[in-house]
């Protein structure tokens, strides 16, 4: 029998740690957490969903402000695991808590190391036009998804690929990948790979880069919006209002117009058809300051904003 202690916070995390559990050779024997946070309107005390799950089954679970505390290490190893497993726990470990598990501690990382490194390898990927990424199940060490790697597994980014759609696929490989291996590590009969190529790095996403500028390829722009969907959201002003672009795609037109201007409404996939730097950006649906989400039809038959431009201030 396996003992587990499962690190991680967010829905992301629930298939692999419903997969542990399932398993009959294997014990998760503690949670470990982050604290309850506000969240919504009312900003009202917010479980993990990886809380939810663990108390669902009954699991003993840890939320510290701090995991790098004398209390904590002499819980985890009172409980001597042989596995640490995190995904998207949201902290780092420091050596002397790596140290702690029999085997190995194990990390699931949703990218292709040594490729976007850091907190935010979902949406970076997207932002940037990849046509793959992937989940990496790897070794902890003490830096930043710098462990070496025992098994990689190759994850398609569909064109209107989004944060959301990504990340409930990569969330199943997360699960598959740690199960179909965990055994054989467990057994010594496969040795973690040191990562190599070149490091590229994914950090935390910031609300200042939702502003986004015509004067850019429309095709840039388009997984731009796609990669910030959710949160923080792409966003530009119309008549000094700010204004949300929630779906996006490009179109290879060209036109005199200059970066920004509103063309008008394309008749057949009923999209607004912005100008850019080159190609066109094409919105499907987007928000007004004020307003609620509406798709692009209904923004151009109320406001018949064509011949106005979107501007970045």
């Amino acid at each position: 029998m396996l003992k587990i202690v499962f690190m991680g916070s967010p829905a992301f995390a629930v298939p692999t740690l419903e997969a542990l559990i399932q398993h009959p050779e294997i014990e998760v024997c503690a949670v470990v957490t982050q604290p309850d946070k506000p969240a919504g309107r009312g900003k009202q005390m917010t479980p993990p969903a990886v809380k939810i799950c663990a108390l669902e089954h009954n699991i003993p679970c840890y939320q510290p402000e701090k995991l790098k505390t004398q209390e904590m290490y002499d819980i985890l190893t009172g409980i001597a695991p042989d596995f640490f497993i995190t995904i998207a726990y949201g902290k780092i470990l420091r050596q002397s808590f790596l140290d702690i598990p029999r085997i190995a501690p194990l990390n699931l990382h949703a990218s292709l190391l040594p490729k976007y490194r850091g907190a935010a390898p979902v949406q970076w990927a997207i932002l940037n036009g990849e046509k793959q990424t992937g989940v990496c199940l790897m070794k902890m060490d003490a830096g930043m998804d710098t462990g070496p790697v025992y098994a990689r597994r190759i994850v398609d980014i569909d064109p209107e690929e989004t944060p959301t759609t990504l990340f409930d696929k990569l969330s199943v490989v997360s699960a598959q990948i740690l199960m179909d291996h965990i055994f054989d590590i467990a057994a010594g009969k496969i040795e973690p790979t040191a990562q190599s190529g070149e490091p590229t790095m994914a950090p935390m996403l910031d609300k200042s880069m939702g502003l986004i500028d015509f004067n850019q390829d429309a095709h840039a722009l388009a997984c731009r919006i796609r990669g910030l969907s959710g949160w923080p959201n792409a966003y530009t002003f119309y008549e000094g209002k700010r204004l949300v672009i929630h779906e996006a795609y490009a179109m290879d037109e060209s036109g005199s117009f200059a970066p920004g201007y509103i063309m008008d409404l394309d008749p057949q996939t009923k999209s607004l058809k912005i100008a850019c730097k080159s190609g066109i950006l094409a919105i499907r649906s987007l928000q007004l300051e004020g307003k609620k989400r509406m798709d692009a039809e209904s923004f151009f038959n109320g406001y018949r904003p064509t011949g106005h431009t979107l501007r970045s201030c």
